[in-house]
């Protein structure tokens, strides 16, 4: 495991070559990437041509939901959108698993639900490895990823990547049969609120 000294963006092109070098050697075919903008796919995708350019792997990005910084936005150009796309990779632009509906009743009439509480205690491993276990268990929810296969999620502390994880995800109705099997790399220490 790789203890990066603080987190955030600067970390993202050593996590991705991280990342694929932990799937080459345990050849892992699949791996589930947060990007809003379409700048950690593309940074991942240059060190998997660099790390392991013969490996055939499936790329599945999660997107923040339209919407999620300002009304009807999405983050991701629409020319980002299909460059990725033309090089294979899967795009899911979709609702936070952790913050449904649970966020509207939280916003509006106060009070933590389950979902927060989840996020809250993932978040003391830091929010890249909080994004981790919700990404993979959203891929796997919309058929992106298989059932009972190992995978690495690659996420990040608001902005590119400092964390990647290697996992094996449930369903969300089955969350805590998931099974986080090693840290690839990840922060020492979390950023402060």
């Amino acid at each position: 495991m790789k203890l990066w000294k603080q987190p955030g963006r600067k970390n993202t092109e050593d996590t991705a070559r991280e990342a694929v070098s932990r799937m080459r050697d345990l050849e892992i075919e699949d791996v589930v990437i947060a990007s809003n903008t379409g700048y950690t796919v593309e940074t991942f995708l240059k060190q998997k041509a660099e790390v392991w350019p013969e490996g055939k792997i499936n790329i599945v990005a999660i997107t923040h939901h339209v919407g999620f910084r300002n009304p009807g936005e999405d983050e991701m150009p629409a020319e980002m959108r299909e460059w990725l796309e033309a090089r294979g990779v899967n795009i899911l632009t979709t609702t936070h698993l952790f913050g449904n509906v649970e966020r509207a009743i939280t916003q509006k009439f106060g009070g933590l639900y389950p979902g927060g509480i989840i996020s809250a205690t993932l978040r003391m491993f830091g929010e890249g490895t909080k994004v981790c276990l919700e990404i993979a268990t959203t891929a796997l929810d919309a058929g992106l990823v298989a059932y009972g296969k190992e995978i690495v999620a690659v996420a990040g502390s608001g902005g590119g990547a400092d964390t990647a994880l290697t996992l094996r995800p449930a369903h969300a109705k089955d969350f805590f049969d998931g099974e986080i099997l090693d840290v690839v790399c990840r922060p020492r220490g979390r950023k402060r609120r």
